[in-house]
């Protein structure tokens, strides 16, 4: 299966791209940005591409557009825009320890 990723963080697109790869997939490109996977979609179509919801420019749904446009373009391709969840770097009750002991 060849397979591509995009994700504007380098940690998490390379982490699926390795995984991938060591499970004998073939991972035939990776984008940081929207328009790049559009472009190297055109040139090297995936049977699988994973994307990131939010990308740059705007960081709002160019995963999903993007996924809407592969759709269209290349029906034979099946794309998959990836939810990552942002947890906040110190939990409630840390916070209010922190606060308590200020």
């Amino acid at each position: 299966m060849r397979v591509m990723v995009a994700d504007d963080s380098l940690m998490l697109c390379e982490g699926p791209v390795r995984l991938l790869t060591e499970h004998d997939m073939e991972v035939i490109g990776s984008a940081g940005t929207a328009d790049k996977l559009l472009v190297l979609v055109a040139d090297n179509p995936p049977d699988v591409a994973i994307i990131d919801i939010r990308m740059p420019p705007t960081h709002t749904d160019e995963g999903p557009r993007a996924a809407l446009s592969i759709g269209a373009k290349h029906w034979r391709c099946w794309s998959s825009p990836v939810w990552k969840c942002h947890w906040p770097c110190r939990s409630s009750a840390s916070r209010r320890q922190a606060s308590a002991t200020c």
